[in-house]
């Protein structure tokens, strides 16, 4: 039985025009099964290119097709009114479009929003840890029915549709219900597929300007240049790395124990066929293995975080949420993180919370306000980078940032976040004109929505997450990065050293005959070496941008250069704070960077680059079965200079103490070989050198001292005396024994 539109209820306002003009804000009040009564129920439907309707009733046994009542109002408006026992639940929609093509769906309007009031308290107040559990696209089974649940927040909206390639990319026909004035949107969607494409279609209040957005809590992406999310229905990965994450958990035990990374950017670590890009599951099987092998500890991963363009090496994420589509599903990478696990190396994700693209596709504007930035762009834009800023003071904003931190921990499993560009967010006036920022409520230059928030993101994650590393790259004097909320510090893990790393390639840079004028460049970091927990270095900012590899800054021939970069490894390995190396440096990359390309595999043919890596691993390896090196990296206990003012022949020597031995590090850092040349040592007996860079097996000359007795003559404060022949330009490291 059918009856006329008019003898169903209709809700109050008359809210059919503005359906049909797509700027209705409660389509559940309007559409789905509605009681006219105790016995009769009404069903409406908007179907805008439908011609016919057709609704399934009766039983399960007995499904018949009632035809639907075209509306005299507005085109697309089908409804039936019947009996409540004809009508299913959620009853299933036949309808027929141009060149007589026919559609079956189950009624999404039957399925009332699900979100809790009390989710949407805490994602006002900035306190919901997993709102992208909440928000974006979610696979699930209500009463029986596969479908979808899409939620997106946006207060400016007037209305808010889900497009896709299941709909036409119409944004009149799926527009969600928003949850009173939170600003979050709902719709669950029965039967669509995995993979369907989507996107929000979001028409602002004020202006009603309409605007085409890919989902911010989105879990996947389109292959770039294509912008749309997609549904991805895990079907659970089975995870195998219980054992690691349990050795992982013990409080503090990271400032005890080696840490070598091994920074990667996955599009131009290798590369299949034709430049093909290398799957998560092929790298999995060709990365790991080759950083196990070279001794390392960590991988560090430059930003998966999905992005559009190649050139920004994933600094610019439109996708907080979702690995990047390039090599593979989420899955995919979640074996990649799995099989690092099972080999016992760890996976370390730089994560970009200090700003974001202007795309319009993304977050920039995305309700048509400055949701996710500052109205004002000068807070609100990084003029030089041609980004924008997050507005940290906003609850939902922090929510997002703090809630796409937990996922990469939790959903993914990664061991800890090197966040980028730290300074920029803790400065007002970073890289600003005069008359280019705005001061804080006290005059200042600090960003105490910033610090806030950074502070409130270390202390979650470390309270929740013990022996999760959190990295600050921070490049200025602020103090107290890696030290506790409690005390005023920011409540990361470890900061960059970026001061010993500029000092140190500077004079590296140098002509050794100018390196005795410039000698405090190597001794000045010990200075500050224990205000913060370092790491020391030498990433991809170092050798892009026309600043050449490491080995391409060295002064000299290419057998010169080759030694020198081995010194300087040597002396980054023994000196006190974790180690960073960027691809390619481990076999001395012959080209600078770029990531259109794989690394200059080739030379690993010649010996001076084979030596290379070897020294690489040897070095590794020494770092990490010796508590001599890497124990007592953050106290100054673990360091003592020997000799620091040997100027004028550029030498410096130094003690390293951990566990209960000691290591002497010399480094002759000119090409003058230094025969019968006294060490300070902590005492007597033979000391043989456990690792000479100058070695033959590193593609060096074998020269210098293997082993030497010191003798009982005080110097410079020491009871001992070594006398050593330093081989040029190399490094000497000695055990007792």
């Amino acid at each position: 039985m059918t009856t006329a539109l008019h003898n169903c209820i209709r809700p109050p306002g008359d809210p059919i025009a503005r359906l049909g003009t797509a700027r209705w804000h409660d389509p559940h009040g309007l559409l789905g099964r509605h009681a006219v009564d105790h016995q009769t129920v009404c069903c409406r439907s908007f179907l805008p290119r439908a011609r016919e309707a057709w609704l399934l009733c009766g039983g399960a046994d007995a499904l018949h097709r009632e035809p639907m009542t075209p509306s005299p109002d507005l085109p697309g408006l089908f409804t039936w009114t019947g009996a409540l026992a004809d009508c299913p639940l959620h009853p299933t929609i036949l309808w027929s479009e141009g060149g007589g093509q026919t559609f079956q769906a189950v009624d999404p309007y039957s399925f009332p929003p699900h979100i809790s009031g009390f989710d949407l308290h805490l994602f006002g107040e900035g306190r919901h840890w997993h709102a992208h559990r909440m928000m974006g696209a979610h696979p699930e089974v209500r009463d029986g029915i596969p479908g979808v649940r899409f939620a997106v927040w946006a207060p400016g909206a007037e209305r808010v549709s889900v497009v896709g390639d299941f709909n036409h990319w119409d944004g009149r026909s799926h527009p969600m219900s928003v949850h009173g004035g939170s600003g979050v949107w709902e719709l669950f969607i029965p039967g669509l597929p995995d993979g369907a494409l989507y996107k929000f279609e979001i028409r602002n209040r004020e202006s009603g300007q309409i605007f085409v957005k890919s989902d911010p809590y989105g879990a996947f992406f389109e292959m770039r240049p294509n912008t749309s999310s997609r549904v991805f229905a895990s079907r659970g990965y089975e995870w195998s790395d219980d054992a690691w994450l349990q050795r992982r958990s013990a409080p503090n035990a990271w400032k005890h124990r080696p840490m070598s990374i091994y920074e990667v950017h996955l599009g131009s670590w290798k590369r299949g066929v034709a430049g093909r890009f290398l799957g998560y599951r092929e790298l999995a099987d060709e990365l790991i293995p080759y950083v196990r092998d070279r001794g390392f500890t960590h991988i560090e991963l430059l930003p998966v975080t999905e992005h559009p363009f190649d050139g920004s090496w994933g600094y610019q994420s439109t996708g907080f949420f979702a690995p990047t589509s390039r090599f593979g599903t989420p899955d995919d990478f979640r074996h990649l993180v799995d099989s690092a696990h099972r080999a016992g190396i760890g996976v370390l994700l730089d994560w970009v919370p200090g700003h974001f693209p202007k795309d319009a596709f993304a977050l920039a504007r995305f309700d048509g306000t400055a949701l996710y930035e500052h109205e004002d762009p000068r807070k609100g834009e990084h003029r030089d980078w041609g980004t924008l800023i997050f507005n940290y003071g906003r609850s939902e904003v922090r929510n997002f940032l703090l809630s796409s931190a937990l996922c990469w921990i939790e959903d993914f499993h990664i061991d800890g976040l090197r966040v980028d560009a730290v300074a920029s967010m803790l400065y007002l006036d970073y890289s600003r004109q005069a008359n280019d920022w705005i001061p804080n409520e006290y005059g200042g230059n600090e960003n105490l929505d910033a610090i806030a928030f950074l502070r409130e993101l270390n202390r979650t994650i470390q309270g929740n997450h013990p022996g999760v590393l959190m990295i600050a790259e921070e490049s200025t004097a602020w103090p107290g990065v890696s030290r506790p909320p409690e005390t005023g510090g920011l409540g990361f893990t470890m900061k960059w050293n970026m001061g010993w790393m500029h000092d140190t390639l500077a004079y590296f840079q140098l002509d050794p005959i100018h390196r005795r004028h410039h000698h405090n460049q190597l001794t000045f970091g010990m200075l500050y070496a224990y205000t913060e927990n370092f790491v020391l270095p030498f990433s991809h900012d170092e050798v892009v941008h026309g600043k050449r590899t490491l080995r391409g800054r060295m002064p000299g021939d290419e057998s010169q250069q080759h030694a020198q970069l081995r010194l300087l490894y040597a002396y980054q390995w023994t000196y006190p704070g974790k180690k960073l190396l960027f691809m390619g440096q481990e076999f001395g990359q012959g080209t600078e960077w770029s990531e259109d390309r794989e690394l200059d595999w080739y030379i690993l043919q010649y010996p001076l680059h084979q030596g290379m890596t070897t020294l690489v691993r040897d070095l590794n390896h020494l770092y990490r079965n010796e508590p001599t090196l890497h124990a007592a990296e953050f106290e100054p206990e673990g360091f003592a200079w020997l000799d620091c003012d040997d100027a004028s022949r550029s030498v410096l020597s130094f003690l390293r103490r951990g566990g209960d031995s000691q290591m002497i590090v010399v480094l002759n850092l000119t090409p003058v070989p230094r025969e019968d040349y006294a060490i300070p040592a902590p005492h007597g007996g033979l000391w043989t050198v456990r690792l000479n860079t100058d070695s033959e097996f590193y593609g060096g000359g074998s020269r210098g001292s293997l082993q030497a007795r010191a003798e009982a003559r005080p110097l410079r404060g020491f009871t001992h005396t070594l006398r050593l022949d330093l081989p040029p330009l190399a490094a000497l490291i000695l055990a007792p024994g």
